[in-house]
């Protein structure tokens, strides 16, 4: 998912065997394991106790909220459980962000990760890293402040002084309210202490190493995780991924050409049907498309809900539409409603992926905890030189993205936590392979990255290229891609040379 700012809204952007099945504790005393500091072992030996959830087994695992401060305050971390049929051990997902639950990615979305193979062979084990669902979660706005924040649009000319400071104006209300309604908790959602609570979730799994499918930003925490705990890496596979590296200019850099190499695709695609609402070569249709932004800058389009499609929630649905070809014919759906004047089904995109309900609340905090977590581990220069740098580098590349792209230093210009820094080497030595995956056509973590993490960052990696359109691949891309992962996780084994599928 794309770091947020105000003015895109929208970046957008989931696991050791148990003793015991169903519902159990284990009473008595558990021993702190072998190379875990006696600071945290009431963390590492806490009591086991699953409660039965539906279909599922849920339980919270205490962490605290402070790693320098193990004698500090805890948080309580919102863990579910998906029993296997003929169980191998657990394997630890998580399905991005940041900022998404992994608790609803399981009990909603079972059917929808890895393999039947895999489910049949794994315990599916989520969790709702600190700061969203219920770890925590993160609070800023109430449903109507959230509104003017995502679809607000400035009044003035972009870039004048009139308009950041509307700009700033409108951020700072939202990191106001993130302060107020979250408490210090906000202080503690970096990467690094959701990879520390993940290892204290591998000893309450009881398991010796981590087994762990990671998507999007969930690839981001794998490697943080493999970085930090080495020799606690088992199985990893890493899909859709970020290198770590990346400065937070370039990775905005890189998703902007991500996105534009998508549109591209798209318009490409769209030329050649007969219900596409462009026409001419896919050049032509992309200026159509520019052209069709500029003038729903000054004039947005009329809904039957009485909400306007503006150029903040425009933008949004088309950033939507990118992650997915399944998604292009919703795209070209709304484009030829705009036509006839309605703005309905783009609106309802924008709406989907920011998870905003029809009764105007919003369904979960991604949004909001996405913000906060990425202002902790990473911020652009906020001076304005270097905004003026990037905005000139952005605008240039991104030829129908790139004006919308600009000012994203402003999002994180005044948390009120400093950024955490990050580790020295992200090369994870010591790890066994890790199995990264990358998608030619992937608009919001760009196949270079998958490249870059796997060949030059991690000191073990293995890259399966999926040569598709879309973000991410294994689960919903082709057999090539699906086999090769499950011959790793199920079996531990690889192909001799790195696949292209």
């Amino acid at each position: 998912m794309l770091k947020l700012t105000r003015r895109l809204m929208a970046a957008l952007a989931v696991f050791s065997l148990m003793l015991v099945a169903g519902c159990s504790s284990m009473a008595g005393a558990r021993q702190l394991e072998s190379g875990v500091d006696a600071a945290y072992s009431a963390f590492y030996t806490q009591l086991i106790n699953w409660t039965t959830c539906g279909d599922f087994d849920c339980a919270k695992v205490t962490v605290p909220l402070d790693y320098s401060k193990p004698d500090g305050k805890t948080i309580s971390i919102a863990v579910i459980r998906h029993m296997a049929t003929d169980p191998i051990g657990n394997l630890v997902v998580n399905p991005g962000g940041p900022g998404a639950s992994g608790v609803s990615f399981v009990r909603d979305n079972l059917e929808g990760i890895g393999t039947a193979d895999l489910r049949a062979k794994y315990n599916i084990i989520g969790f709702d890293p600190r700061g969203t669902g219920d770890s925590s979660p993160v609070k800023c706005l109430e449903p109507k402040g959230l509104d003017a924040f995502l679809y607000g649009v400035s009044p003035y000319e972009t870039g004048t002084a009139e308009d950041l400071a509307w700009s700033r104006a409108s951020i700072k209300k939202f990191v106001d309210g993130c302060a107020k309604n979250t408490g210090e908790v906000l202080g503690h959602l970096d990467t690094q202490s959701a990879a520390k609570d993940m290892d204290v979730l591998r000893s309450y799994l009881l398991d010796d190493k981590l087994d762990y499918l990671g998507f999007s930003y969930g690839t981001m925490l794998g490697a943080t995780y493999a970085t930090l705990f080495p020799e606690r890496v088992g199985r990893f596979v890493l899909d859709g991924a970020e290198n770590p590296t990346v400065s937070d200019a370039d990775k905005s850099y890189n998703q902007l050409m991500g996105f534009e190499l998508a549109l591209h695709n798209y318009a490409a695609d769209c030329v050649t049907k007969s219900d596409c609402p462009l026409d001419g070569t896919t050049d032509n249709a992309l200026k159509q498309i520019k052209a069709w932004l500029l003038n729903v800058e000054k004039n947005p389009v009329a809904t039957s809900s009485g909400r306007e499609l503006n150029i903040a929630a425009a933008i949004t649905a088309l950033i939507l539409a990118m992650y997915s070809e399944d998604y292009w014919q919703y795209l070209t759906q709304g484009l030829n409603e705009v036509k006839s004047g309605s703005g309905d089904t783009l609106l309802r995109m924008a709406d989907f992926y920011n998870d905003r309900q029809d009764d105007g609340s919003y369904g979960t905090n991604i949004l909001e905890a996405n913000i906060a977590i990425s202002c902790l581990d990473s911020r652009q220069p906020a001076d304005m030189a270097s905004m003026k740098v990037q905005n000139t580098r952005l605008e240039k590349a991104g030829k129908v993205f790139g004006r919308y792209w600009q000012y994203g230093a402003l999002t994180c210009e005044n948390w009120p936590y400093p950024v955490v820094a990050p580790p020295a080497s992200y090369a994870a030595t010591g790890a066994p392979t890790i199995v990264v995956i990358g998608t030619t056509g992937d608009p919001a973590t760009p196949f270079e990255q998958a490249v870059s993490l796997a060949h030059d960052v991690l000191a073990e990696g293995f890259l399966i290229t999926y040569e598709g359109e879309g973000h991410t691949a294994y689960g919903r891309s082709n057999s090539c891609v699906d086999n090769t992962v499950d011959g790793f996780l199920l079996d531990g084994t690889l192909p001799s040379k790195e696949p292209v599928c």
